[in-house]
């Protein structure tokens, strides 16, 4: 098992749409700030715990964020054939795949219809179509095989969340548990990716920014965060949260939260395999970011 229950993890239901469709950080610290300065940047919230009953935040807040001053990381090359497996993370309190509930109950978004999408920013179904603001972003996972020349993986599904730029997640968080916004799932094409189009997500108490995301070896299993061959999460560096956060509207809260962590107390990205989960982004406020991250499994 690859999940605690510090972070996060999530169930899914997709039938009907294929119808329709501890100081382990210390002695890498210097690595991460090399990662975060030498990466190149071409642009320009909180809730406690993300609002909702559990914590995503069991690492306490560093004063140290010199990492906070980098620019984007790097994400694999689809045309090396060299790659690392990325690590196993928990899914945290807020997957809303079926593996926990909300204050309603089990609560599991993968079995709604219209859950396989590529644009996520807004609610669906039941749920309404509120659309989460913020800047706009858009996520390109690459899924490649270690253990073939990192050759693409196609006809896998992923299912991608996060929080919004409150630091809440829908669902679950006080005052969008009525929405199921920042959730959705894709099919890796025949290059092993998969797109989203969402919004940047906060920096809230204890995390660094991040986005979740789960994945299954073909959409026909991709109904319950019980049945996922792997769970992680993707990193953003620390030149477009500088950008984002206190300059673009909303985010303000962020400012705050962002200044308390750094990747090496973070206490998902703090052991020696962050390097493989920090996404390369572009971008800026105006034009919106572009964050891509190759992701390899032993398939």
């Amino acid at each position: 098992m690859h999940h605690d229950d510090q972070h996060d993890k999530h169930p899914h239901g997709l039938a009907a749409d294929l119808q329709t469709l501890a100081q382990r950080a210390l002695a890498r610290r210097g690595m991460l700030r090399w990662l975060a300065a030498g990466a190149v940047m071409t642009g320009p919230l909180a809730l406690v715990a993300c609002g909702g009953g559990g914590s995503d935040d069991s690492g306490s807040s560093s004063s140290d964020s010199s990492d906070s001053s980098g620019s984007s990381g790097s994400s694999g090359s689809s045309g090396s054939d060299s790659c690392s497996v990325i690590p196993s993370e928990t899914q945290g309190p807020y997957p809303g795949d079926g593996t926990n509930s909300n204050s309603s109950g089990v609560v599991n978004v993968l079995t709604m219809s219209g859950i396989v999408r590529s644009d996520i920013r807004s609610s669906f179904g039941d749920y309404g179509d509120n659309e989460a603001a913020g800047v706009p972003m858009t996520v390109t996972l690459k899924l490649v095989n270690t253990g073939s020349s990192c050759a693409s993986l196609e006809g896998y599904a992923i299912y991608l969340w996060h929080c919004n730029r409150d630091g809440g997640y829908s669902l679950y968080s006080s005052g969008v548990t009525d929405e199921n916004y920042l959730r959705g799932v894709q099919v890796t094409d025949a290059n092993g990716e998969v797109t989203f189009t969402t919004i940047f997500p906060a920096c809230y108490s204890g995390r660094w920014p991040h986005m979740h995301f789960e994945i299954y070896s073909s959409i026909d299993t991709a109904t319950s965060g019980n049945n996922d061959v792997k769970t992680s999460q993707l990193a953003i560096p620390a030149a477009a949260c500088n950008q984002v956060y206190g300059v673009a509207t909303g985010y303000d809260a962020s400012v705050t939260n962002f200044a308390q962590i750094s990747l090496s107390s973070d206490n998902v990205f703090s052991d020696d395999s962050a390097a493989t989960q920090l996404a390369t982004v572009t971008g800026s406020n105006s034009a919106g970011y572009v964050a891509t991250l190759t992701v390899g499994i032993a398939a």
